[in-house]
């Protein structure tokens, strides 16, 4: 049967996109650029972890999801959305070479009438300046005229059972007022809500100032996480209070450092700045320098810590608990404990972890020990930290049979454990 929507980028943008539109009888293709989405969907795994399960690709599968390997099918479909991945680069700037390869891939196949939305997360004029050129050279159409072109960031929030595709709002800014309005109607049957943005770049900034806030409010408190330490103040009670106040406070919490695909964007590197020279939201950069600073703060808190129980980080055997970067998931995009992994074993410490979710972790190409007995390895520990709390670990019987806890996400019961 004709497929009426191409997701292209099969990630964890793309994947969830498609699941929304085959759960409501939308006939959906999914291609990548990438040969090895492909390969992993038609075998019925997902292939990206923390995504979707394997039971949820087989459950697409079975109800008409087609992975396809052949960029023809991109040519025969009403909607096409771009969901390709934009990690940040060395240079701290978005890596747009996916968009780019998709935006390609479709404009030499690219119908009139065709719907295109993009929903990668990208500087604010990506979608105007970049993929509409590109549409337009490579298919002869025109964008606004021949067929739509809009923007509409992604917004959802992994493991999150509360809020799913369906009931969290859309965002939508498209060229021309008919471009919103077409792909208003598309996202229409996949949402309760459609928002619509003034245009293109709106829908960007949005995902831009959503990712943001949520950077510099933790870095607000990581620092609070420091302070309150040196202090000898218990933080998260400090929270518990702060967060009764039912107005003019949203409660954030300190970790180990923060991961997750939003990165934070510096408008200083927008590769379309000309009009904003310099740093203009300068507390972006400082919410990032002090997020970064996490992970050396975790590895000097641990060497306090076995210092001042006799020990020394050389040689200790030390036992990492939740390594991904967010609780109750496998994805391990940008989680902290990579880091903290390394700068533990580049001063001699015996590493290993556990993690209900990850049963196998390579750190600098080498394996890392997998802790068979949870408790049992805490026992034989110098030091237990946790980076993630999962829904599986018991933190009370843990706290008792650890010689050494650090809690570095205030998990614990009050005085059971080192916090933060």
């Amino acid at each position: 049967m004709p497929a009426d929507l191409a997701v292209i980028g099969l990630g964890h943008l793309g994947l969830p996109l498609a699941q929304a539109a085959v759960g409501v009888g939308i006939h959906t293709v999914g291609f990548d650029t990438d040969p090895r989405p492909f390969a992993e969907l038609s075998a019925g795994r997902t292939p990206v972890e923390g995504s979707l399960s394997a039971s949820d690709i087989r459950r697409m599968l079975a109800g008409g999801f087609r992975p396809t390997a052949d960029p023809a099918e991109l040519g025969r479909v009403r909607t096409a959305a771009i969901c390709a991945p934009t990690p940040l680069g060395p240079d701290r700037t978005l890596d747009l070479r996916a968009v780019t390869d998709a935006a390609r891939a479709l404009a030499a196949r690219l119908r009139p009438h065709t719907t295109v939305l993009v929903e990668s997360a990208v500087p604010p004029g990506t979608t105007e300046n970049l993929v509409r050129a590109l549409l337009e050279e490579g298919s002869g159409l025109r964008a606004g005229r021949d067929f739509h072109l809009a923007h509409s960031p992604g917004r959802l929030d992994p493991g999150n059972r509360t809020h799913v595709y369906g009931n969290t709002p859309k965002v939508i800014g498209g060229l021309t007022p008919a471009c919103t309005e077409s792909a208003a109607a598309f996202y229409g049957r996949l949402t309760d809500k459609v928002v619509r943005a003034r245009g293109p770049r709106e829908a960007e900034m949005t995902k831009v100032l959503e990712t943001n806030f949520r950077h510099v409010n933790i870095a607000l408190v990581n620092e609070m996480a420091v302070l309150c330490h040196d202090l000898g103040v218990d933080l998260w009670d400090v929270i518990r209070c702060a967060e009764t106040k039912p107005f003019g406070f949203e409660p954030f919490r300190p970790g180990p450092g923060v991961g997750g695909h939003g990165v934070p964007v510096d408008p200083g590197y927008f590769p379309y700045n000309s009009r904003t020279p310099g740093h203009p939201l300068r507390m972006v950069s400082l919410a990032k320098e002090i997020n970064d600073r996490m992970p050396s703060y975790v590895i000097q808190r641990c060497a306090t810590l076995l210092n001042e129980h006799g020990k020394s980080v050389r040689g200790a055997r030390v036992l990492l608990l939740g390594i991904t970067y967010k609780p109750d998931l496998a994805d391990q995009e940008a989680s902290p404990a990579r880091e903290i992994a390394t700068r533990l074993m580049d001063m001699g410490a015996q590493i290993g972890y556990h993690d209900p979710h990850v049963l196998d972790w390579r750190v600098r190409d080498l394996p890392v020990p997998r802790a068979d007995s949870l408790y049992e390895a805490a026992a034989g520990a110098d030091l237990t930290v946790l980076l993630q709390h999962h829904r599986t670990y018991d933190l009370q019987g843990l706290a008792v049979k650890a010689q050494l806890l650090l809690d570095t996400r205030g998990a614990t019961p009050a005085g059971a454990a080192h916090r933060l």
